[in-house]
């Protein structure tokens, strides 16, 4: 059933139903009553994408995330998803993997679909290749990262404060009497970057030196939660075997901390009573873990709706990270 089938039936010209469906002004009640009963009869359903050429618009949204196993950024896509169709768009997600190549082909492919807008999850894409391609496919087309920066006019950041979070959280383990805190940390990101630097300033601030040897650097693909478990598991061996003293271990993910957290269970430590153990993202791991796990709250899902709301936002927004104080902290 077409648009000019409902005309017909209807007695009326195309362009008639066509406003009625929009809801334009201008027609007569009695019209517009019978026009939609026949629109409701033989369940009429507007083609999106003839739609989409009459007004240039796909009202698709594309959305890239490294990798759909990673609960925290997923998270983060069903809150942006359900924005974007309350706004009348529908959102297309693509894991790009790892790679730069990856990266920069799914922005081609976004392209290639038309879409209205891309929102980038995660500071992994802030890479030349990522630049370099949004340059070439998407230049006319904005483009939202969450959690990192490009330099282009058409691109806007909405960026959480993970080193001041992760400062005020280590500062925190510090002053609850934990001297020896070790930094277990993974893939060389410019988030990972910034919670290192967290950590330092803390340690620092404190009056103490910091020990590049107080941060250990797991090798386990950071995407794979049960690859990220099974190394903090032997991470965490490494560190009590290394650092004997060690009083707190501080991880930047949850996945991470609930490796730990097993690993110390396993050998007999207590937590919080012989080690703190902390992570980052504030994730459902760490809420239904045992202990439950003191975590950063960066704010993931509260940086895509503000971003998705907004009508007009300058070029870079930052919002502020929290520690969730748990059992284990």
């Amino acid at each position: 059933m077409t648009i000019y089938d409902i005309a017909e039936k209807a007695g009326v010209s195309a362009s008639t139903v066509s406003r009625v469906i929009n809801g334009k002004p201008g027609i007569r009640d009695a019209t517009r009553q019978k026009v939609l009963a026949l629109l409701e009869e033989y369940h009429y359903s507007p083609n999106t994408a003839a739609r989409g050429l009459a007004t240039q618009s796909s009202h698709f949204i594309g959305i890239l995330i490294e990798d759909i196993r990673v609960s925290h950024h997923t998270d983060a896509v069903w809150t942006i998803e359900q924005e974007m169709m309350r706004a009348g768009y529908t959102c297309i997600t693509l894991s790009t993997g790892t790679t730069p190549e990856g990266k920069a082909q799914a922005i081609q492919i976004l392209q290639q679909r038309a879409v209205d807008g891309v929102i980038l999850i995660g500071s992994m894409f802030s890479l030349d290749c990522v630049r370099t391609s949004i340059l070439k496919y998407l230049f006319n087309t904005p483009v939202v990262m969450i959690n990192g920066q490009i330099d282009l006019l058409n691109v806007y950041s909405i960026l959480i404060d993970e080193e001041r979070g992760m400062e005020a959280c280590t500062a925190a383990m510090l002053e609850k009497g934990c001297s020896h805190p070790v930094l277990l940390i993974s893939t060389d990101t410019p988030s990972n970057r910034s919670k290192l630097e967290g950590f330092r300033s803390a340690i620092q601030k404190s009056g103490r030196t910091f020990d590049a040897s107080c941060v250990f650097n797991t090798t386990a693909d950071s995407m794979d939660p049960l690859a990220g478990m099974r190394e903090a598991d032997e991470m965490c061996g490494r560190i009590l075997e290394e650092k004997p003293d060690t009083d707190c271990i501080i991880c930047i993910d949850d996945i991470l901390a609930v490796g730990v957290l097993h690993s110390l269970s396993r050998r007999g430590k207590s937590v919080p009573g012989d080690i703190s153990v902390t992570g980052m993202d504030n994730t459902l791991y760490g809420r239904v873990s045992t202990p439950t796990l003191t975590s950063i709250d960066n704010k993931i899902e509260e940086a895509g709706i503000t971003k998705t709301r907004r009508k007009s936002v300058p070029r870079c927004i930052q919002i502020p990270a929290r520690t969730v104080l748990r059992v284990t902290g």
